[in-house]
């Protein structure tokens, strides 16, 4: 497969500019492994400059439990205000909350740390709005603790948009075998029926296209999963296929899109990560997620398509299960730092 590339829609000139400013990683829920897989990535080295959205005391504290007191940390509340600015030598903290409690206790759900996460996610959002950064990573936040905290979201995707005001937007995961995209994130599954829509399928085999030009891919060839069992099996195991998939591909299509389907969701990812096909639009949550995550969670990325900007994000949760004991793996974390650098990345600057 090849490397992730481009910038999301960003003309060569402005990729060029925006090389030159840090990426913004969030530091997610405080009480999770999100400092920890943060410092680990730091203390291996970064290839370019970033700045951490969080909590200064709690990096802090993290880093003295994991025996790297020796990574520099220096914090203000604006990327401005940094008295050296961002650098790959030290981490760079910018939080413009407030700090949290120093006896935070690891792996429980804590409002403050909940709130915390969301506060730092809006920061990292406007900055990046405003031309100060790169791209944005994220480490996990606990929908659970948001909600403590008087925050009440699916997740990290339906914040980003509303607060970009990002009408079309879906979520794709991505490692070296697969990528795929979602119709529908966040809800029951009872309620995915009512919005598989002509129109959303046809909004999200356009991301799909959109962010496989965005990875390098001159011609994205794009398999559209089924909903039902067998794609529907001609109207037997239900019409969705019919009566809304195919009109959605045939639209796509139309457009010049090297889109086709229904393909059966028991084969699609299997014929995909062979090589027939550069992405799959799967229509929801687990049908999509399944197959990327038990490739390995440790490599795969999160990436929102459709933000004014790059966002990428670990492929796993706060694993409050391990928190606290230094154990956390960064490797997920690591990936998504890299694949925001490279679709970040001067095309003059990339590998062929």
């Amino acid at each position: 497969m090849p490397p992730e590339r481009a910038a999301q829609g960003l003309p060569m000139s402005a990729k060029a500019a925006n090389a030159a400013r840090p990426l913004g990683i969030t530091m997610g829920d405080a009480a999770g492994i999100g400092p920890e897989i943060i410092l680990k990535l730091f203390d291996a080295g970064l290839d370019a400059p970033a700045v951490v959205y969080g909590d200064e005391g709690v990096l802090r504290a993290t880093a003295q439990a994991l025996g790297l007191g020796h990574i520099p940390i220096v914090a203000a509340d604006t990327i401005e205000a940094l008295p050296s600015g961002p650098s790959s030598g030290l981490l760079a903290v910018v939080n413009r909350w407030q700090a949290l409690p120093a006896d935070l206790p690891a792996g429980q759900v804590n409002a403050a740390a909940g709130r915390g996460a969301y506060e730092y996610l809006c920061h990292a959002i406007d900055d990046a709005l405003a031309g100060r950064l790169r791209a944005i990573v994220t480490a996990p936040l606990n929908k659970e603790a948001m909600r403590a905290g008087g925050v009440d979201y699916p997740g990290h995707t339906e914040i980003l948009a509303e607060r970009t005001g990002t009408p079309h937007y879906a979520m794709m995961l991505a490692n070296r075998d697969l990528r795929v995209i979602l119709v529908t994130i966040h809800m029951a599954l009872a309620d995915v029926f009512k919005h598989i829509t002509v129109q959303n399928e046809l909004d999200t085999i356009q991301l799909a296209h959109q962010a496989c030009l965005g990875a390098g891919i001159a011609r994205p060839r794009i398999a559209v999963a089924g909903l039902n069992p067998h794609a529907g099996e001609s109207g037997r195991f239900g019409r969705e296929e019919i009566d809304i998939i195919e009109p959605a591909i045939r639209q796509a299509r139309a457009q010049g899109l090297d889109a086709s389907g229904p393909w059966p969701g028991d084969t699609i990812f299997m014929r995909a990560r062979r090589g027939e096909f550069d992405i799959v639009v799967a229509q929801y949550h687990d049908q999509g997620l399944i197959p990327v995550k038990y490739l390995g969670v440790e490599e795969g990325v999160n990436v929102t398509v459709g933000l004014p900007f790059v966002r990428t994000s670990v492929d796993h949760g706060t694993a409050f299960d391990i928190a606290g004991r230094g154990i956390a793996d960064p490797a997920s974390l690591r990936a998504a730092f890299d694949m925001a650098l490279a679709m970040t990345a001067p095309l003059a600057a990339q590998p062929g």
